[in-house]
């Protein structure tokens, strides 16, 4: 939608996926052609102060396949620093769960449970369910949160009850969302998650918090909401903590990967469209006016 100015036409997007090694480089260690293999949206170099503190999903000098090189919408995609980048699957993880987890669910991982850290029982506010809040629902819930999922589609809410939602509120012109979640939670939630990315998913966040709650910001700013206003007064007077989410770094995916093969976690229960390369185009240009609910794959 030409929120990255980074970006040199003619670009082939696409930022998550999994497949299999058909070319190594010659300096790849440790792989072999035909490994079956994902890889974090955020690239790292493996050898920048951050990366050396464990935090290659803000490395220094990250590369994003999508952005900042041609990505994964085709046959083939190159894949920098595959050493340290690559992650090997699970034999039986299909392709479609293992290209779901890339950008989304990983980030909705670590924001859940890396930065978030709810307690069992603990309430969790998820703003927006799309891909991420779908996600971020189904993970807080599988590790014993109790979830109020917000959304402005029905449809949106339904899936996220059937992904573990305990209460729901319907966001429309005349609802107070955060005082529905004061309400709901008894004071307001433990964790709050924009997982959308707007002005007012953003302040509802903040504004759905109880005391010493912890907001995560996992939505992209974007537009003329890249820099919003934030409920500072709040945040001061109730010591909120505010946290941004950007991926989940290679070395951390075991976990993950170990959750969803012993049943814990399944994605998979997200995706709810599958279409071809070539109908990617029609069904990106329509985002904005028809978004749809959950996941939608894309098979080459």
């Amino acid at each position: 939608m030409g929120h990255d100015d980074g970006i040199d036409l003619p670009h082939v997007p696409g930022h998550e996926l999994a497949g299999v090694i058909t070319e190594l480089g010659p300096s790849v260690q440790g792989w072999q052609v035909g490994d079956r293999v994902t890889v974090p949206f955020v690239c790292a170099c493996g050898q920048c102060a951050t990366c050396l503190r464990g935090d290659g999903q803000v490395c220094e000098r990250q590369s994003q396949p999508g952005f900042t090189q041609w990505g994964s919408f085709a046959e083939l995609v190159a894949i920098d620093r595959a050493d340290i980048n690559l992650i090997r699957l699970p034999d039986h993880m299909s392709f479609d769960v293992a290209a779901s987890l890339g950008c989304r669910f990983a980030t909705s991982y670590r924001a859940v449970r890396h930065l978030g850290r709810p307690e069992p029982s603990e309430w969790v506010a998820v703003h927006g369910c799309g891909g991420v809040g779908l996600s971020a629902v189904m993970i807080a819930a599988a590790h014993g949160s109790r979830v109020v999922a917000v959304d402005i589609s029905p449809e949106a809410l339904d899936l996220a009850r059937e992904a573990g939602a305990a209460e729901t509120v319907l966001a429309t012109e005349d609802t107070n969302v955060p005082a529905e979640i004061v309400e709901i939670t008894g004071g307001g939630a433990r964790v709050s998650i924009d997982a959308l990315g707007s002005l007012q998913t953003c302040t509802n966040s903040i504004l759905s918090l109880g005391r010493r709650g912890r907001h995560v910001q996992v939505g992209l700013m974007l537009g003329g909401d890249q820099d919003p206003p934030i409920p500072m007064s709040r945040v001061i007077s109730y010591e909120l903590q505010l946290f941004g989410a950007h991926g989940l770094a290679a070395h951390s995916y075991p976990a993950l990967l170990a959750e969803i093969e012993a049943g814990l976690l399944a994605p998979q229960e997200l995706i709810t469209r599958t279409i071809d390369l070539p109908g990617a185009c029609e069904a990106l240009t329509r985002m904005a006016e028809h978004p749809g609910v959950g996941i939608t794959m894309i098979h080459p």
